[in-house]
């Protein structure tokens, strides 16, 4: 019986030593696993700053890129409006130099679709002229204007009816056609 005693008591230790190991390398186990969790948390912080840093970077990058771009278009818009400016002053001076009189913008008929004259519609039967002597040459008519006269060829070109009928227009064989007041200003003896 002692003998049995003994060796449950042997046993016994032998299975509080196991026990104790065990739990020292639980312990072991749980302070290296804490230890990569407070690493991985720090890595986590790290890598969130860096995330709203480039966040907070690529937005500022996105709202430059959007002025630059923005100062561009303006840029561009003054330039385009430049050149026409220096296009319209070279169209000017080239016209002053040839002695070339600038044409006066004849005035658009209110319904581009009816003939300027008659009121006529113009459909497939009906063609439209566009009068070919409305607006030119008429610089040195303006410049000839009288005051105080009644119908001079000033007031007539302001007449000009622009898109007349076949009806309403005046062929001049190879110059095309022309509205009937065009024709009478330039054919005085005509009327």
């Amino acid at each position: 019986l002692p003998q049995r005693l003994a060796s449950l008591a042997a046993s016994a230790q032998e299975e509080t030593w196991k026990s104790r190991q065990q739990l020292q390398a639980q312990r072991q186990e749980m302070a290296r696993l804490q230890e990569e969790l407070s690493r991985a948390r720090q890595d986590g912080e790290r890598w969130a700053s860096a995330l709203q840093r480039a966040q907070r970077e690529a937005l500022e990058r996105e709202a430059t890129r959007g002025a630059e771009q923005a100062r561009q278009q303006e840029l561009i818009r003054d330039m385009k409006g430049r050149l026409l400016e220096l296009l319209r002053e070279k169209d000017a001076l080239w016209q002053k130099t040839e002695g070339i009189d600038t044409p006066v913008p004849s005035p658009v008929p209110r319904d581009p679709g009816l003939c300027a004259r008659c009121h006529k519609d113009f459909r497939l039967l009906s063609r439209r002229y566009s009068c070919r002597w409305a607006g030119t040459g008429m610089g040195a008519a303006l410049a000839r204007c009288g005051e105080g006269s009644a119908l001079t060829s000033c007031s007539l070109s302001r007449l000009c009816q622009g898109k007349v009928c076949h009806t309403c227009s005046v062929d001049m064989g190879k110059h095309g056609r022309c509205c009937l007041i065009c024709y009478q200003q330039r054919h005085p003896q005509a009327t």
